[in-house]
């Protein structure tokens, strides 16, 4: 079996390279303006992408950004591994005590935040002029697909956007991030859920056979996940010796095993035609309290500083806002982002209300839910491969989860300002700091209690 062309291999590591050092700079310049690092690292795709690089030098953006589904699949493959264990490390960090405690607040908002803007966006694709359907649809009367397609790619959260905002802002150890990540859960599941129907009526499948598939495959996954982890995972974890003298010692051993967990959630997930990142979320949520939070510290410092910052600038790359030139395209992006930002923040705010909690912590929910960032660009790509979305319409959707992203972190700021942590919260933040590797007083202060206290356990 031939092994990869030196040329291609060549590509590929310094694509890598130039993306992971770009990321990492732009990160910093994105902290330096008060905004979270993620911000950045999507902007560095959206630079080197079709909408700057491709319009100012197209020769040199397709050397670096080669349109060969060979070289493209290699970058994804890396891109998708990172995200993989960003949503699924994520998930460990819920407190699912706390989220049982509010389980009507969670549901509550999640439908709100969900049924909002799924209807705005519906109303949207009906007074949508016809002349940005797809051809092919708009002759066979099919406005109601296109709608619900709409509908859809509005009601969606970007789950690793949030979690790792939250993260850039170290503000995972509040109520209201647990809140926000648990609601962005069932949000997002519901809406793959219905993704799979529509898709189904567009290409002529049945609906009815489309929502009762899925319907099952998220009986089968999740309950399977919960069987494995009882009377496999946790039994064997159970019996893996306190120490390991072996490369990497403890430290190295658990986060192997983690890895393992996820990948094989989320190719899980997949084989099940549920998203990847679902799979990991869930498989994360199950499994990582059965490791010591100290141990895995290595794992998510890779992950956070290498693997996300790469995904996320891979990401940008499938950005093209030179559509946005047109003026009629540009008026109908403005109106979809209005749109989109009254029913998902106006959406989650009302839930989190009417579930009883108060205004800036309903307002910090409807923020970060508010994100819709690659996840919605997913979802705006598989219906642009259906056809049933326009290319036009697929760069509207873009420009909404491009702002709303950019959108999170200053109304996190300014919610989270108005609120004051709880002791359970700092008690959490002390949990969180078990996480980090980075020798400085600051972690040392706050991951001494934890460790002292693991130590007497």
């Amino acid at each position: 079996m031939p092994g990869l062309p030196a040329p291609q291999l060549m590509v590929f590591l310094l694509q890598v390279a130039v993306l992971l050092t770009l990321a990492l700079l732009f990160g910093r310049l994105a902290g330096r303006f008060g905004m979270p690092v993620v911000v950045g690292e999507l902007l560095v795709g959206v630079l080197v992408g079709p909408s700057v690089l491709g319009n100012a030098a197209p020769g040199l953006a397709e050397h670096f950004i080669p349109g060969g589904p060979e070289q493209a699949a290699l970058l994804d493959g890396v891109g998708q591994l990172g995200v993989i264990l960003l949503v699924g490390m994520t998930g460990g960090h819920l407190d699912m005590a706390m989220i049982r405690r509010h389980t009507r607040s969670v549901g509550i908002t999640a439908f709100a935040g969900l049924v909002l803007p799924f209807g705005l966006g519906i109303a949207a694709g009906y007074l949508a002029p016809e002349s940005l359907m797809p051809d092919s649809l708009a002759a066979h009367g099919g406005r109601t697909v296109f709608a619900l397609m709409i509908g859809v790619a509005l009601a969606v959260s970007a789950l690793p956007v949030i979690a790792k905002t939250l993260a850039d802002m170290n503000l995972l150890h509040r109520n209201t991030s647990q809140l926000t990540l648990a609601a962005g859960m069932v949000d997002d599941a519901a809406a793959w859920f219905a993704l799979s129907a529509i898709v189904a009526m567009g290409t002529g499948g049945s609906m009815a056979a489309a929502l009762g598939h899925s319907a099952l495959s998220l009986v089968l996954f999740t309950g399977g996940v919960a069987l494995a982890v009882r009377f496999l995972v946790a039994p064997l974890l159970k019996r893996l010796p306190e120490r390991d003298s072996g490369a990497g010692g403890t430290t190295g051993r658990n986060s192997a095993v983690l890895v393992i967990l996820l990948l094989l959630g989320a190719a899980a997930a997949v084989s099940l035609h549920l998203e990847a990142v679902f799979g990991a979320f869930v498989v994360g949520l199950a499994t990582i309290s059965l490791l010591p939070a100290a141990s895995l510290a290595p794992l998510r410092t890779i992950v956070m500083s290498v693997f996300a910052p790469v995904y996320f600038a891979t990401a940008g790359l499938r950005i093209d806002l030179t559509a946005l030139a047109r003026p009629t395209v540009l008026l109908a992006g403005l109106a979809v982002l209005a749109i989109a930002i009254v029913g998902k923040l106006g959406g989650a705010y009302l839930g989190a209300r009417l579930s009883g909690l108060p205004r800036w912590d309903a307002f910090a929910i409807g923020a970060g839910l508010n994100a819709r960032g690659v996840v919605q660009i997913i979802v705006a790509n598989v219906g642009l491969r259906s056809g049933i979305l326009s290319p036009a319409v697929y760069t509207l959707l873009v420009l909404v989860a491009v702002v709303t992203s950019i959108m999170a972190a200053p109304m996190l700021r300014a919610a989270m300002r108005r609120t004051v942590p709880t002791e359970l919260e700092l008690g959490r933040e002390r949990e969180l700091a078990a996480w980090q590797i980075e020798d400085t007083p600051a972690v040392r202060e706050r991951a001494e209690p934890l460790v002292a206290g693991r130590a007497a356990d």
